[in-house]
């Protein structure tokens, strides 16, 4: 199972390219961003505090590392059109030289959408759209010509160039829901999910019935959970989003997600600590501790 890091986008710029320029000389996978404006409240509740725009940090980060994938955990239909993300993410494709990899979803953080004026749509209506979005982005990014007549999205003829470096730049759809994993299985090559072994472990059967539903290898699909890791109780992580544990515990949990079929574990830094060494002696730690020894 690969491990990817994910900084998070309100700490300042120069931490998060030093958070990603740590996980490539640690050999990791990947290192991702999130695609928010604020942060979350649950509610309309508007928040302050810094949140870098995901898509002005990618191009920075393609330009800092090598060999990691670059990624958004995810960028929503509600905020992006469709044609503006086929775009950027093959542009980014190009800077990294084939790094890139598009998530996508559906919109869901309240707060960001009442504050700006994006359209949340009740929830039916919501994956009507993301499902028209993910449709049109996958055709920009390997037709010659993309037409689509949509409720929500109308293209002409239109044309998307470059493609991008990849054969096939990867989508990926971080979901749980029956349909959008019906949608998922059908339109996009990697998918994405929260929590432990306890939390994750049981979506992948309901991943496995989206797969046996639209005709799709359950195999072919990557797979990947976040997680915050605690180690023995130092540095707790939000409820639910995390496991707290002895290194050996959390071994025991790195190996069960493996064993499961998970492809790729995503590490957020979001409780290592307030300063720059903090997160990087913490990440250290786990790396000697828990992974080398996994």
């Amino acid at each position: 199972m690969k491990i990817s890091l994910w900084p998070n986008s309100s700490r300042p710029v120069s931490e998060i390219l030093a958070e990603a320029r740590w996980a490539v000389d640690a050999g990791w996978h990947g290192v991702w961003v999130a695609d928010h404006y604020m942060p979350n409240t649950g509610t309309e509740e508007r928040a302050d505090g810094d949140y870098h725009e995901a898509w002005a940090l990618l191009p920075a980060l393609a330009a800092v590392t090598e060999r990691v994938r670059i990624g958004v955990l995810v960028s929503p239909t509600t905020v992006h059109h469709p044609a503006l993300l086929a775009k950027r993410a093959a542009t980014i494709d190009h800077l990294s030289d084939g790094r890139m990899v598009l998530g996508m979803g559906a919109g869901w953080q309240i707060n960001e959408h009442a504050a700006y004026g994006f359209d949340l749509l009740p929830a039916r209506e919501r994956v009507d759209r993301f499902e028209e979005a993910i449709r049109i982005v996958n055709s920009l990014l390997t037709e010659d010509r993309t037409t689509y007549d949509g409720k929500h999205f109308q293209l002409d003829d239109a044309p998307a160039n470059p493609k991008p470096v990849q054969a096939k730049l990867p989508i990926l759809v971080g979901t749980a829901g029956p349909r959008m994993l019906r949608i998922t299985a059908r339109h996009a090559d990697e998918w994405n999910s929260w929590g432990g072994p306890e939390t994750a472990i049981p979506k992948l059967s309901l991943l496995q019935t989206a797969c046996d539903a639209v005709g799709r290898d359950f195999g072919s699909m990557w797979k990947s959970s976040n997680i915050m890791f605690d180690v023995a109780g130092k540095r707790p992580a939000a409820p639910g989003r995390g496991i707290t544990g002895s290194p050996e515990q959390l071994r025991d949990a790195f190996g069960r997600l493996a064993e499961a079929g998970f492809d790729e574990l995503i590490l957020p830094s979001w409780n290592l600590g307030d300063s720059l060494s903090e997160r990087l002696d913490a990440l250290a730690e786990i790396e000697t501790d828990v992974l080398r020894s996994a």
